[in-house]
């Protein structure tokens, strides 16, 4: 794996082989960061589930302010500093090692709203719904900001009153289906 596009571009991503990971294709990054280009530039992001990195990194590469990386596993935190350290993009980063629900509550309790949010859990789990039921019902997404969802069947995903799907594609058996917050 590695950093496709920006100032990072051709740098190798450590993590991507650790058992339990599944890092986003090079591939579906490259079509998906065109798809959310003109939001990246200036933005803060949330790397729900950030595993090495990958898709936070990216986004830093292509001009993102800050990200905010969240991963419950120590074991793939410890990649992602290292990540980070090596490719001296530790100013623009947070890094939390906790679940996904404290960090949100730490994100709403803080005030801090992002415009773009990454959303790439486990698959067979009900976490992509849960946790757009959550950015829907709260202002942690700025208004029009975007949340990124890879996942294996659309059909899991709910109804949404404050999200609106301004994107999606499949790739053979995953779906990258894109929210605009409204």
């Amino acid at each position: 794996m590695k950093i496709i596009s920006g100032f990072l571009k051709g740098r190798k991503l450590a993590g991507y082989h650790i058992a339990g990971t599944r890092p986003t294709m090079d591939r579906i990054k490259e079509s998906l960061f065109a798809m959310i280009q003109d939001y990246v530039k200036d933005s803060v992001c949330l790397d729900l589930y950030a595993g090495s990195g990958n898709l936070g990194i990216e986004a830093i590469s292509n001009g993102a302010e800050k990200c905010f990386f969240v991963d419950a596993n120590s074991k793939m935190i410890a990649v992602l500093k290292d990540n980070v350290e090596r490719f001296e993009i530790a100013s623009f980063c947070e890094i939390w090692n906790t679940t996904d629900e404290k960090a949100l509550k730490r994100l709403e309790r803080e005030q801090i709203a992002v415009d773009l949010v990454f959303l790439d859990p486990p698959y067979k789990t009900d976490y992509v719904d849960k946790i757009l039921r959550k950015l829907d019902e709260s202002h942690l997404v700025k208004k029009d900001g975007l949340i990124v969802c890879e996942l294996r069947q659309v059909e899991q995903l709910g109804s949404y009153p404050t999200l609106e799907i301004y994107k999606q594609r499949r790739y053979q058996d995953k779906w990258i289906v894109i929210y605009k917050k409204m």
